[in-house]
């Protein structure tokens, strides 16, 4: 039986509950039974029907795939869903202290991801030049997990590195402040393992807060 296959050519033609669908399977130890599932998720086809599918077709497809997700992941700042066209929120400092909380309680989560991308991303009122305003935060008034996973990845890869720097500034900043208030105690502390300890205490505070975490896979 010979199977028809299309295959997506970019991550914009695939949707973040295609995505979602996927990371369900994280954890799982049965490669083969993984592979065969990114096929019958991204490919659209029945489970049964990706068996029937070419052995080095489904292994160039498999690569085509590992390729796609090891890409880099830029940030979109607009994308259209239907007829509408959705905008990053201009500014961060904008955002209200519920609408951070929604964000800080999902971006990550994969189950609920589409929450988080509703704060992030919402229907653009006006565009004018480099200028935009975009509709006020309004929870599930649109599904956004139909939105192009290409968007979704390049949100949370851009926030992760924007985290990654925060706590980068901020573990510095500490170590500095803990060197200080150490450097006040070398008396009774002659031989600097209170400065070692209180820098191995903060950097592992900060190794262990980290925001997002992404599935990633492999096609072996």
């Amino acid at each position: 039986m010979k199977v028809n296959l299309k295959i997506p050519t970019s991550l914009n033609e695939l949707s973040l509950s295609q995505y979602q669908e996927f990371a369900k399977l994280e954890g799982q130890q049965q490669t083969t039974a993984i592979q065969l599932k990114m096929i019958e998720i991204f490919c659209k086809i029945d489970l049964k029907d990706v068996a029937n599918i070419k052995y080095n077709d489904l292994q160039d497809t498999l690569v085509h795939f590992n390729d796609l997700f090891n890409d880099d992941y830029k940030l979109h700042r607009f994308f259209k869903m239907g007829s509408t066209e959705f905008g990053l929120i201009p500014k961060l400092d904008d955002m209200t202290f519920g609408e951070y909380v929604t964000l800080d309680t999902y971006m990550g989560d994969w189950k609920n991801m589409d929450k988080a991308m509703e704060v992030l991303f919402r229907p653009v009122k006006i565009k004018s030049l480099n200028k935009y305003d975009i509709e006020e935060y309004e929870p599930e008034k649109f599904d956004m997990s139909k939105m192009p996973l290409s968007a979704a990845l390049g949100a949370l890869v851009f926030f992760y590195r924007l985290n990654s720097e925060l706590q980068k500034t901020t573990l510095n900043y500490l170590m500095k402040e803990t060197a200080k208030t150490t450097a006040q105690k070398q008396i009774s502390q002659p031989n600097g393992d209170g400065i070692n300890q209180s820098m191995d205490l903060v950097a592992e505070i900060f190794k262990s807060s980290i925001l997002l975490r992404t599935p990633m896979f492999t096609s072996t």
